[in-house]
């Protein structure tokens, strides 16, 4: 079964915009796992705009399941990645300028540098993911970092499921059956949602796990996040 992890920034997010610990990151962390997630993904950023590096060294102690820490690799993050030490890591090529995450990484380009942080995170047996557009090439290249999994970046197949999701999907399963075929681990993320994501699932093979939070936690205004994450995990049965 897919696993799924998932992204509690937006609570953050929320806590931030008034101040003090209203809602709570680390309760909210507690119940996902309580109510059926088998993982907890944050994702810092050094503007600290919704998961503060604080809160980070807070939910270590807490984490049950699997905590992946995603993020541009600058030396701040490598050094909390190196502290906490969490199941996982991914690393994703955030300008600091940007709204939230909006390309993968070009793997080829950036091949030295990613091999020396995969190397880096791998000596101290933490599973390395690297975040990544569906493009062949890439998953090519990814392969030769040393990395163990790839993180497909689904923003265009959410963009592009209701008007032709056989469309949408296509590039993702040929990347897909690449990141099988050269033994890479396959995780995705990002626009991910309860309209779209059984399609995902049942198209793409090997799928390890899920990173969701934007569409998660804004269902689970109406639904609660009991019955939201119950939800989430049906879809991936």
């Amino acid at each position: 079964m897919t696993k799924l992890s998932v992204n509690i920034n937006k609570i953050a997010t929320l806590r931030n915009a008034r101040g003090g610990n209203v809602p709570d990151v680390c309760r909210a962390a507690v119940d996902c796992q309580h109510f059926g997630a088998q993982g907890i993904t944050v994702h810092p950023r050094p503007d600290e705009r919704h998961i503060r590096y604080a809160d980070v060294y807070a939910l270590k102690p807490l984490i049950t399941t699997e905590f992946n820490i995603e993020g541009n690799p600058i030396e701040r993050f490598r050094d909390l990645v190196l502290a906490i030490h969490p199941a996982q890591v991914t690393l994703v090529p955030d300008a600091d300028n940007v709204l939230t995450s909006n390309a993968g990484w070009d793997t080829k380009r950036n091949l030295p540098f990613l091999k020396d942080i995969c190397r880096t995170f791998k000596q101290e047996g933490i599973r390395v993911s690297i975040f990544i557009d569906p493009v062949v090439e890439m998953i090519r290249y990814a392969a030769e970092t040393g990395c163990d999994r790839v993180e497909l970046y689904t923003e265009a197949y959410a963009a592009g499921y209701a008007a032709n999701r056989e469309q949408a999907v296509a590039p993702y399963y040929e990347a897909a059956c690449e990141a099988v075929r050269l033994g890479l681990g396959l995780n995705a993320g990002h626009d991910l949602s309860l309209e779209n994501l059984r399609y995902f699932h049942q198209v793409i093979p090997g799928l390890l796990e899920v990173s969701i939070g934007h569409a998660l936690i804004s269902d689970a205004l109406y639904l609660g996040l009991e019955r939201t994450i119950q939800a989430y995990l049906g879809e991936l049965k």
